[in-house]
């Protein structure tokens, strides 16, 4: 799920389609045919260059068009890495990859690996302001989940604990703030920008009692997207915090 200027586009399991929608009035769209993607997993959009970037559980990634009309392969991961995730820095796609411990960066002529510690079971991870990368995980050593700050050589600069249970996807604004989709919880976590908790601000009444996997917020409109494991999808707009 992800949101390219007014439209968002939505990717279901098992359902050949990027369905799209009206950012404003969430009338549905045209979907865009995706019959050639395998098992659409994630999806993303980067403003800079006006393109969706879709990853399949075949360890393919896919650069498509707005309207559909163009999509390419763009990239086929390794053997190793099982990609779970996407998200986009100031200038790169990023992949996280749960099977080897790993942030995958790359465009079109370069890529990049961030190694993260053998504990981190990463789910997912975005970019900060100050370009370090937030990672949600399960501490394999402590048999806990977590969500860790990590920088660029993927030392761990600090990190949240707060009875977290299977955490997904995350969001940051431009002030550092953090969204946490706290999937087995129930619930979507507020952090500030050293990971400290801020409160819950949804909780899994507001939530229909469905669990949250995806987030997709957007600055200018305040607008807050979260899709469920059942692919679902709920629209909150965050005040100005």
């Amino acid at each position: 799920m992800t949101q390219l200027r007014d439209v968002v586009y939505v990717v279901c399991c098992w359902f050949k389609a990027i369905r799209r929608y009206n950012a404003t009035t969430h009338q549905r769209l045209a979907d865009i045919d995706a019959r050639d993607l395998k098992t659409l997993h994630d999806i993303v959009a980067c403003e800079l260059t006006c393109q969706l970037y879709v990853i399949d559980w075949a360890r393919r990634v896919w650069q498509v068009s707005p309207d559909g009309v163009d999509t390419q392969r763009w990239w086929v991961l390794l053997e190793t890495s099982k990609a779970y995730t996407l998200s986009v820095t100031s200038s790169r796609l990023l992949v996280t990859s749960f099977s080897d411990n790993q942030l995958i960066q790359f465009d079109a002529a370069d890529l990049v690996r961030v190694r993260l510690p053998d504990y981190m079971d990463a789910h997912h991870a975005v970019e900060s302001p100050t370009g370090t990368f937030i990672v949600t995980h399960r501490n394999t050593q402590l048999n806990q989940f977590q969500v860790n700050e990590v920088s660029t050589e993927g030392q761990v600069l600090r990190q949240f604990s707060g009875s977290l249970c299977w955490p997904q996807h995350i969001a940051v604004d431009r002030q550092g703030n953090i969204f946490v989709a706290d999937n087995g919880n129930g619930r979507i976590l507020l952090l500030d920008a050293q990971l400290a908790l801020r409160r819950v601000i949804i909780d899994e009444r507001q939530l229909g009692y469905s669990q949250p996997l995806r987030l997709c917020y957007t600055d200018q409109s305040g607008q807050l997207l979260i899709g469920f494991d059942d692919d679902g999808v709920a629209v909150f707009h965050m005040l100005r915090r």
